[in-house]
């Protein structure tokens, strides 16, 4: 990020005291920051401080009203490489997504000649509310590109999705923007859109206790980091992990249960290029789920248990002549009949083949060790390695069995 111009918007959240921990490390990445601020974000962070950290004078009025000099907005719009609101509060975001102008902060956004990053940050219920919804698509339409809110502990005492992403994760985000501007003649997956499901699926027994597995969704995000290194757009549907990851070309569907990711597969598939579903899906559920915690009062519990839907076969029923479709299989013996079996029931391209036979492969580790089978019997092997570099072995095959 040397030598880029990174001008950061914050508004009036709770959020916005981290914005000084964003500019250290912007800066030490090289790169020049100005802010820009809105005159309620100076309750909850210095534009002293703020000032200082940039190097560079704080705009928040129109126009300086003890020697009556004139803040040209414009004139950020025209000096910025990427104009990045974080935290952006539900009230900025309405105004931004209906083009209200109150402030020097969003007439800078109506004027500005290069992209815009947003890093939301609001209380779980605001996040969550149809109009908030609403409005982030709105800007999603418009060309604004989103670093989507995290769950964890808000002002408000609540846990749940609307904390701002960390001052780590909207750097790293940024260095990936300006990486993609770089290198977009050689992407190889530019242009595609890929869903890309992770992680396990939690199956309600009661309000404490669920049906699940020890999938961590370390491949998933790996894979999915890969891809948009790659230049894709990528819909990534994860089960409840404790994993992050932003881009601007990334979004983020957090789910709990099979039929939750059903939906939002269902909700996406037909607008995607390419499916790779690595996600582990609990096979079965409780029939009902008990309203209350059960009592520990009998020395046996019966549960009874109903199928879940096939949400990778559903993929492959309703998969188009041009979409391509990746399943995994995770085994514990005759791993290469049962992978090709499910590769034809399913329709599948490809499947990647794994077992826990295999030490370092499966779930909660680092590592993986797989073999990919293809509809032509193409069978490719790979030795162990970490998850990461399994993910980018995955996206080569994919990128060249696409071509």
């Amino acid at each position: 990020m040397h030598g880029k111009r990174i001008l950061l918007g914050i508004t009036g959240g709770i959020a916005a005291y981290k914005i000084a921990f964003l500019v250290r490390i912007l800066k030490k990445k090289g790169a020049e920051v100005k802010c820009i601020m809105t005159p309620a974000s100076s309750d909850f962070i210095s534009p002293l401080v703020l000032a200082t950290l940039s190097e560079n004078p704080v705009g928040i009025e129109f126009w300086d009203k003890k020697t009556g000099v004139w803040t040209n907005h414009v004139d950020y719009g025209l000096w910025a490489d990427v104009f990045v609101v974080a935290p952006l509060t539900a009230n900025s975001l309405a105004k931004m997504a209906t083009g209200s102008c109150d402030n020097l902060l969003l007439a800078t956004y109506l004027s500005m000649k290069c992209p815009t990053i947003i890093a939301p940050a609001m209380d779980l219920d605001m996040y969550a509310h149809p109009s908030t919804k609403r409005n982030l698509n709105q800007l999603l339409a418009d060309g604004v590109h989103l670093i989507p809110a995290e769950a964890g502990e808000l002002a408000s005492g609540l846990v749940g999705e609307g904390r701002m992403a960390e001052p780590e994760t909207i750097a790293a985000a940024i260095e990936h923007f300006f990486l993609s501007q770089n290198s977009k003649a050689n992407l190889s997956l530019k242009g595609k859109k890929v869903l890309v499901t992770a992680g396990p699926t939690y199956e309600s027994i009661d309000p404490v206790r669920f049906i699940g597995n020890h999938s961590s969704g370390k491949m998933g995000f790996s894979i999915a980091e890969q891809l948009l290194a790659e230049g894709a757009e990528v819909e990534l549907i994860s089960g409840p992990t404790k994993l992050g990851l932003a881009h601007p070309n990334l979004t983020i569907t957090r789910i709990n249960s099979a039929q939750e990711m059903l939906e939002a597969v269902q909700s996406k598939w037909s607008d995607m290029n390419i499916g790779i579903f690595s996600a582990a899906v609990a096979d079965y559920r409780p029939m009902e789920m008990a309203v209350q915690k059960i009592k520990k009062s009998e020395n046996e519990l019966t549960i009874e248990l109903v199928k879940n839907p096939d949400i990778l076969a559903w993929a492959g029923t309703n998969k188009a002549e041009n979409q391509l479709l990746v399943g995994f299989a995770l085994e514990t013996n005759n791993v290469l009949e049962n992978a090709t079996s499910k590769l034809k029931r399913k329709n599948l391209d490809m499947i990647v083949m794994n077992t826990l036979e295999d030490k370092g492969a499966g779930f909660s580790g680092d590592t993986n060790k797989i073999s990919i089978l293809d509809i032509h019997n193409k069978l490719t092997s790979f030795e162990l390695k970490s998850k990461s570099e399994v993910a980018k072995d995955i996206v080569a095959y994919l990128i060249n069995y696409h071509k």
